[in-house]
């Protein structure tokens, strides 16, 4: 008996038909849920209204990353927004940067008062406004060999070589825009012999004999525990020498690249006053978890190598790829971190929510140095210890 082709094929759709539907061993079983059901069993349009939802909702299995990412953040409060950047002086400084192809730590730290530092002088002329900005320009390209885990810069173990004719440029465009206050930094270099020490103290020098009326700030690395580099920079002619220590010790290898320590940090502040240098600077950011206790350790320790000045400021996560914000914290705190660095004799404490280590630099250098408001305080606070220590002397 011979069957045709259609034949065939009818019978052998009717046998699969008969046959029981069997799971093969090689098919995985799942218990995921089904799209339809998680979005039954999620936020109704109520809670939304009401605000009471997860910043985000994980559907299907979640995996550990996943559940770690998704655990709720601390909502940005209204003190940190900030206003769109603007303005004849701020327009002015990013049409020169691109011409002369310099980077800035404003632009890429992502920082939230670029408007306000480039904007200068709120209703003063461009000239003014100018003379009132401070820009932040980072030397050495944009690409750091060390890798942060608060920081935005980009990474890599060979970054591209030094522009040679970026000290000249740079002295150049800072002269061009008549800036009274310029704070210079550096990615990390660790790829270089001096950490790009020689070529810092260059664009410094240059800029003093093109523009002697600028004030220049230097904030550096650690040049990984040079201290013969610290003083080329040191001694290059600069007004404030600025390293920062970033957090608290304990802190410091959960949050700064494992190569950068607490204690080379003030090895750093320490050598640069002793090199000179009339004014050193660091900062310290709060809510990634420190202590009161340990935030008081970290002053008492800038405080013994003679640190002038401190800035206090928010963390502010750049990316989901960096590490989450512990907690806001509230004006109020800064306050009085400013009112507790003040009493123990720091030059002058820059604290606010908002605040960077250069952020308006100009203007606090101005106003509380060069006024001698910040020398008045501690000619108060010496002679006060003189009167103290003469009455103790007399009692005994």
């Amino acid at each position: 008996m011979h069957l045709c082709v259609p034949q065939v094929n009818s019978a052998l759709r009717a046998v699969r038909a008969a046959r029981p539907h069997v799971r093969c061993l090689a098919t995985p079983s799942s218990s995921k849920p089904r799209f339809s059901q998680t979005l039954d069993e999620g936020p109704s349009f109520d809670d939304f209204v009401a605000d009471r939802v997860p910043e985000r909702v994980v559907l299907g299995n979640a995996t550990a990353a996943e559940r770690m990412w998704s655990n709720p953040s601390p909502r940005l409060p209204s003190f940190l927004k900030t206003s769109i950047p603007k303005g004849a002086s701020f327009a002015k400084i990013k049409k020169d940067l691109r011409g002369l192809g310099l980077h800035t730590v404003c632009e890429e730290a992502r920082c939230p008062n670029i408007g306000d530092c480039w904007g200068g002088k709120e209703g003063a002329t461009e000239v003014e406004g100018r003379s009132a900005a401070t820009a932040t320009i980072m030397l050495m390209g944009d690409t750091c060999t060390r890798g942060c885990r608060f920081c935005s810069v980009k990474t890599s173990r060979n970054p591209p070589p030094l522009d040679p004719h970026e000290p000249e440029n740079t002295a150049e465009a800072i002269s061009r825009w008549g800036l009274g206050y310029i704070v210079l930094t550096t990615v990390d270099r660790d790829d270089l012999a001096d950490g790009g020490a020689h070529h810092f103290a260059e664009t410094i020098m240059k800029i003093k004999q093109k523009a002697p009326q600028i004030l220049v700030e230097a904030l550096t690395g650690d040049f990984a525990g040079s201290m013969e580099h610290v003083s080329v920079v040191a001694k290059s002619g600069l007004d404030v020498y600025a390293h920062n220590i970033e957090t608290v010790e304990a802190l410091t290898p959960y949050v700064r690249d494992r190569r950068a320590t607490f204690r080379t940090s003030l090895k750093v502040l320490e050598h640069a006053k002793k090199s000179g240098v009339k004014v050193t600077k660091t900062s310290i950011m709060l809510g990634i978890g420190e202590n009161e206790d340990q935030v008081m350790d970290a002053l008492r320790e800038l405080r013994k190598v003679d640190v002038d000045v401190v800035t206090f400021g928010q963390y502010m996560r750049p990316t989901k790829r960096h590490m989450k914000v512990d907690r806001y914290v509230e004006p109020a705190e800064f306050d009085r971190w400013k009112q507790v660095a003040e009493d123990m004799g720091f030059l002058y404490v820059a604290s606010g929510p908002l605040v960077r280590s250069s952020y308006k630099a100009g203007e606090f250098y101005i106003e509380n140095v060069l006024k001698g408001k910040g020398t008045e305080r501690r000619t108060k606070t010496l002679v006060a210890d003189q009167v103290l220590k003469s009455e103790a002397e007399a009692q005994s």
